[in-house]
């Protein structure tokens, strides 16, 4: 969020509800008419804004002839829809635990029986779209890591979408390691983000380990706490396309704990032989 205002669309408000009560937050208490009038929310529509309003527990309904409606101080209302969330959340897992035995019973022998022909070959990856989808199994990958975290990207200009999981990866105490390419090999406008994500992690997370690959990137992605006994870890990873928009593409997600390995290997390669410390750029 970048915005005040921008908490509002978090909570789920639409355009009258968030008009309404940034009204309130300034006038205080008020009848309904005068908010409608002073907001241009019509009069037909005001009574159920300002309900649905109590209902979360954003404002106070004062009884008399006509009714008040007085808001919340700010931070009761952040709290509030903090609780609200967190209800929201129980509730919702509630109504999946209540049906995980049905689900399971009905579900589970389907899935067996149809995965007893798929070969160790079809299982190495799966896919999920570049965007959203790979931002989010990127941000899982970062809550799973317990010991190693390693990042290979151009620029990482996705960094404002995941750096929450990235930070609770380094207070975790997990060794993050990224690999940039050099930004001699970027576009000046990539080049330029790249600097500015630097220094972000210079700045925010000063213990996270940098570094910029001499030469070209073959793939892009993160791995995590890969093994050398094949035995565990899990990747992301998406390979250079330059002609392909990002809309049409799709990032690979593994398991295979031998592969993680390999791209373990090349990443150690990368970082040790053919790479440079920021320090070291402009001698390049």
């Amino acid at each position: 969020m970048t915005e005040a205002s921008d908490v509002f669309d978090r909570v789920g408000l639409t355009e009258y509800e968030t008009t309404a009560i940034e009204q309130l937050l300034t006038l205080g208490r008020t009848t309904a008419p005068n908010l409608a009038e002073a907001t241009g929310i019509p009069k037909a529509r005001i009574y159920g804004v300002l309900e649905s309003l109590a209902d979360r527990g954003f404002i106070k309904v004062i009884p008399g002839r006509p009714k008040e409606y007085q808001p919340k101080a700010p931070d009761e209302i952040l709290d509030r829809a903090i609780e609200n969330s967190r209800q929201s959340y129980e509730a919702f897992a509630a109504d999946i635990e209540a049906g995980r035995d049905a689900f399971l019973s009905e579900y589970g022998p389907q899935f067996e029986r149809a995965s007893e022909n798929i070969s160790p070959t079809a299982e190495l990856f799966h896919v999920v779209d570049v965007g959203e989808p790979s931002e989010r199994e990127t941000r899982r990958l970062y809550g799973d890591a317990e010991e190693t975290l390693g990042i290979i990207t151009n620029s990482f200009a996705y960094l404002d979408s995941v750096i929450g999981a990235l930070e609770g990866a380094v207070e975790r105490g997990v060794d993050v390691s990224v690999l940039f390419l050099h930004p001699d090999a970027l576009p000046a406008e990539k080049a330029a983000v790249q600097a500015e994500m630097v220094e972000r992690l210079a700045s925010e997370l000063p213990d996270v380990g940098v570094r910029f690959s001499t030469e070209k990137l073959p793939w892009r992605g993160t791995l995590v706490d890969p093994s050398m006994d094949y035995d565990g870890g899990e990747a992301i990873l998406l390979v250079e396309e330059p002609d392909v928009p990002n809309h049409m593409r799709q990032a690979a997600l593994t398991e295979n704990g031998s592969f993680v390995a390999g791209m373990k290997r090349y990443f150690d390669l990368i970082w040790e032989y053919e790479s440079v410390t920021p320090g070291r750029l402009d001698s390049v």
